[in-house]
């Protein structure tokens, strides 16, 4: 395939979230686009979101947390060839049979939480979409989405932490508004429950949004798009210090560790925001 398309400019919930929690982090992550090294707890949060998915694929009956552990080395294997740089996070056999263990440990928690033989979700991994007039592309992957008969619909997101303090919960609550959001925007239909269940401390939480509650997100949504590409415009994304900045990976490159930013990337800017500095 010859040429390139210009990428429309969107949002999802993660990068939204990085811009509120610090718009330096947005800008490392979204138009510099810098390295992050790999996370054991992404990585196994990966591991044990594909083994969540591919239990479905079981028939009813047979969905054990028995058989949810089994699959785990499969899907390591799996997310070693996709992500090779996986691998080095997992010394040796002794050290890939305590890793393993570890997600199998989650597991067993989501079983105390669901059981999974009397639910037949709708989607898995679900892709959604919507285009904002005046905005950007809004976009997500939906954990699980459930319809009950009479139409109801659910849409799950697992987390394989522990539940927020009230502090920090802001941040989970908006990315299930936003899902919601997208959602009844694309097919008109407002999703009954939103469900965030945290296999670290086995929690569920849910809320059930409304039209004013979404109307409302979609209002914060477009009040942080402005905001970007006004930063994207002046080429300025500055700093916020936060509780949270022990966690990122990006400290080398920050003025507040006494780093210094790469040259703002025009490209990267249009790319990312459909906006260059004016």
């Amino acid at each position: 395939m010859t040429g390139s398309t210009p990428r429309v400019p969107s949002l999802s919930p993660s990068r939204a979230n990085d811009f509120l929690q610090c718009p330096l982090l947005f800008r490392f992550r979204t138009i510099d686009r810098l390295p992050e090294p790999p996370s054991p707890a992404a990585a196994r949060g990966t591991l044990v979101h594909a083994v969540l998915e591919k239990i479905f694929d079981e028939p009813a009956g047979a969905r054990t947390v028995e058989r949810a552990r089994e699959l785990l080395g499969p899907a390591w294997e799996r997310l070693r060839e996709a992500r090779p740089e996986y691998a080095d996070l997992v010394a040796d056999a002794a050290g890939l049979d305590t890793w393993l263990a570890g997600a199998g440990d989650l597991l067993g928690t989501y079983f105390t939480l669901e059981d999974p033989n009397r639910l037949e979700p709708r989607s898995r991994e679900l892709a959604v979409s919507t285009q904002l007039d005046d905005g950007p592309l809004l976009r997500g992957i939906v954990d699980r989405l459930d319809v009950a008969p009479g139409g109801e619909v659910r849409v799950v997101d697992y987390k394989t932490g522990k539940s927020p303090r009230p502090a920090y919960a802001g941040s989970t609550e908006f990315q299930m508004r936003f899902y919601a959001l997208v959602w009844w925007r694309e097919t008109g239909v407002l999703p009954r429950m939103l469900q965030l269940v945290y296999l670290g401390d086995g929690q569920v939480l849910r809320a059930e949004p409304t039209a004013e509650s979404l109307v409302a997100t979609e209002t914060k949504v477009r009040d942080v798009w402005s905001r970007i590409t006004t930063m994207a415009r002046a080429g300025e994304f500055p700093p916020r210090r936060s509780a949270l900045c022990g966690w990122c990976a990006h400290q080398a490159h920050c003025p507040e560790f006494d780093g210094t930013p790469p040259p703002y990337p025009v490209e990267g800017s249009l790319r990312a925001t459909g906006v260059a500095p004016g």
